[in-house]
């Protein structure tokens, strides 16, 4: 597999400065700023100025997935209520493995502002956006499908390393104990339910405004065709579990994909914190989570906020009935 060096900072300005000059972006000279972005770790990725940023992809599978998203934010984008990166160039920096240069999102990191009303608004268009895009053509585009995980293995890997996170008083095991084997089973993932994921809805991802708006997302390259309950996830991990309800309800879902969303970032919170903590438990699990601690200990209290709708919804085989109840 193609693999190159982690480029230096005269490597990137040298390609910048030829690409702005033959995009007509800007002018050659001792050409913009670059900096490392710090958020991120899919590429190497730099700012270019204010308006720019640049990707490099460090092996073959990431230019694989990277020219898959250029193309495919094509097809997103007249679906989405929020911006995405346009690119301004792309090619590839050396032999096999490709670059894009793209126009900078306005906006800040959800991690830096949190989110209004109105972006939650706009959170439900994205979810609905992401519903109508057309499966069929995501699919021409190289866009894989996968399987829905299975709650109750995730819940029984997060029930065997809960105790660990309670000796080191990060959590309390018990809060597991709310999710029974019976409910994670009703809690399945339906057949026929299969859209376009995201499938990193991460606050890194998101762009938001000093107001709260949710002015963009980014971070493209690892989208699926699966459980759209994955991005309700993510959203539970990135604004908290009581915004990614509402939103993903202002978006049509029922309260099963809600509930399953919630848990499945619940689990995986545990699951992702208690490895971190435990090196072994980490190589045994091969998660090589490069999310740092302190963002770790946030998802887990973010996704664990208490929400209405599992205090008062009773689950039922038919989601219509769920949703009239609701």
């Amino acid at each position: 597999m193609t693999q190159a060096s982690t480029p230096t900072a005269d490597t990137v300005r040298q390609l910048v400065r030829s690409l702005l000059k033959d995009s007509g972006v800007g002018a050659g000279g001792a050409g913009p700023e670059v900096r490392p972005v710090a958020e991120g770790g899919e590429h190497s990725a730099w700012w270019v100025g204010a308006r720019h940023v640049l990707r490099l992809a460090p092996d073959q599978e990431a230019a694989v997935r990277q020219r898959r998203e250029l193309r495919l934010r094509d097809l997103v984008r007249p679906h989405l209520p929020v911006a995405l990166p346009t690119s301004v160039a792309h090619g590839e920096w050396v032999a096999g493995l490709t670059y894009t240069l793209d126009t900078r999102v306005p906006g800040g990191s959800g991690e830096e502002h949190g989110v209004s009303a109105v972006g939650e608004a706009d959170l439900a268009g994205l979810l609905t956006g992401l519903r109508e895009v057309p499966v069929r053509q995501a699919e021409t585009l190289g866009v894989p499908r996968t399987a829905p995980r299975s709650l109750e293995a995730l819940r029984r890997a997060a029930g065997q390393v809960a105790r660990r996170l309670a000796a080191a008083d990060e959590s309390d095991p018990v809060r597991l104990h709310q999710l029974a084997p019976t409910a994670a089973a009703q809690l399945a993932a339906q057949p026929g339910s299969a859209v376009l994921v995201h499938h990193a809805l991460r606050g890194e991802h998101l762009v938001v405004s000093s107001d709260g708006r949710v002015r963009g997302v980014l971070g493209w390259t690892d989208t699926v065709i699966g459980d759209p309950a994955e991005d309700i996830a993510g959203l539970a991990l990135a604004v908290g579990s009581p915004a990614a309800v509402r939103a993903a309800t202002l978006a049509g879902y029922g309260a099963r994909p809600c509930l399953r969303g919630l848990w499945l970032a619940r689990c995986d919170t545990v699951i992702r914190l208690a490895a971190r903590l435990d090196t072994r438990l980490n190589t045994r699990l091969d998660t090589r989570d490069p999310t740092p601690l302190p963002l770790l200990r946030t998802q887990l209290r973010r996704a664990w906020e208490a929400i209405l709708l599992e205090r008062v919804t009773e689950l039922r085989d038919d989601d219509e009935r769920d949703d009239a109840d609701r």
